[in-house]
This record gives structure tokens, sequence and C-alpha cells, in this order.
């Protein structure tokens, strides 16, 4: 168990896969998780929250509306007077050759996966420079921030901006104890592909680990760093891909 028993936390984009799995695991380890998305799935995720013995408060926004990420902090301040955990996870994956991106399209994968950790981030944070206290955590992803791929320029694009701002945001903020880092997943099954298809086979082989990662072991992860045991880590993009990286 780690050591965030009561803490508040806000988890964007946890409607479903990576996002819905760390708000499960932090309510586990003893959070009062409050789950967002622009989807209903959030009531569901809010029930099994509940079912943990655990305690939820599901909130619809959408992150590309500044004005709805300060209408959640200001109901979560308004409930606890205090917010300690912020982890940025919405985000979307579309792909598509560059020659193919129109400016609609980029500009929706920016104004999501950028921009909404801008808005989430710049309304909490004050509540948590108050407290002297806070653990904010980015979903990146080796998309951008270590390797490229292609037909994904505007997410890499995305990805690598969040790896700069989290270092850039560390850097500013630690004088008021607030610890800022980022995870970039490599390969993770959401079970959108089906282990029996050749593909998901030939992507299992580039995983020296032997396998596909699991939503499970990014929100392990997320949970160590906005416990007090990552407390000396900040401004840091981990890597969790099973060695799919390593040169």
């Amino acid at each position: 168990m780690a050591d965030i028993k009561d803490k508040i936390a806000i988890v964007t984009g946890a409607g479903h896969g990576i996002g819905r799995e760390i708000a499960l695991v932090l309510a586990r380890n003893g959070a009062e998780v409050v789950v967002t998305d622009v989807s209903d799935e959030i009531f569901e995720v809010g029930k099994q929250i509940e079912a943990l013995g655990a305690k939820a408060l599901p909130m619809k926004c959408d992150v590309t509306e500044l004005e709805q990420a300060q209408s959640v902090e200001e109901r979560v301040a308004g409930k606890y007077d205090r917010i300690d955990i912020l982890v940025n996870n919405a985000g979307i994956y579309p792909t598509k050759p560059f020659l193919e991106i129109t400016p609609e399209d980029w500009n929706k994968v920016l104004r999501i996966n950028l921009n909404g950790a801008f808005h989430c981030t710049k309304a909490v944070l004050p509540m948590m420079v108050k407290h002297g206290y806070g653990k904010i955590v980015n979903i990146a992803s080796i998309a951008g921030a270590v390797v490229a791929f292609q037909n994904l320029v505007h997410y890499s694009a995305s990805k690598a901006a969040i790896a700069g701002f989290t270092k850039s945001l560390a850097l500013e903020v630690a004088q008021y104890g607030i610890n800022v880092n980022a995870v970039a997943p490599g390969p993770i099954d959401i079970g959108t592909m089906s282990p029996e298809t050749e593909m998901y086979k030939q992507l299992i082989k580039t995983i020296p680990l032997g396998r596909m990662g699991l939503p499970r072991d990014i929100a392990n992860l997320v949970v160590f760093l906005v416990s007090d045991d990552s407390n000396f880590i900040t401004g840091q993009c981990i890597v969790s891909d099973g060695g799919y990286t390593l040169p």
C-alpha cells in the first residue's frame, strides 16, 4: 500500500483504459478520487470505486475548456478544501499520415492532449501552492518523448510537448513543495487489439519482457509517483515499456 490514504486526487480521462485503472488503483490505496471524463462512463467507474469501499466523485469535464477545468477545481476545493494529486491522463491517439493531417486534426489532438493538461494544471495549482504540497503526474508516451512512429506526428508532437511541460513546470513549482513528473507508456493492451492477430504477436516480439503492458503497470507507477515514497523525484519522464525502446 502506498502512503496516499485520504489524499484527494483528480484523474482526467478516467472513464476507460489507463485512466480508469489509475483511478481504481489510487482508490485501492486509500485516496478519494475525483473521476473526470467527457463520457458518462465515469459514473460506472465511480460505482466500481465505491464497491472497493473507497470514495469517488464522478464529474464530467471537457479538458479542452479552461472553464470546465476550473469548475471541477472549485467543486473539489469547496468539498475538501484541498487538492493533493492531479493526474493529467486525458488524451486521444489518432493515426494518420502527415500528408493527410488537416489543421482540424492537428488542433484537436493538441487541444486535448496538451491544452487539456495546461487547463487542469492551471486550475488546481493555486490550491496546491496555498497548501505547500502537490503531486502532478502527466501521461506522456514513448511516441515523441523517446522515439518516433509513422502516422503519429500530431500525437507525438503533443506528447513530446508534455515531457517538456513537465520538466519546466517542475522547476518552477519545486519551491512550493510540489512534484511534477511524467510517465511515458510503451505498448499497452487496453483491449482494442485481439491477442490472436498477427499484429499483436509481432508487437510482442519487439518487447524484451515478452508481453504487452497492462493499464495496471502504468497505474502502479503513477501511484508511486504521487506517494511520499517519490518525494525526491521531480521533473522526470519515466518510461514504462517493457524494454521496447532499449537500444
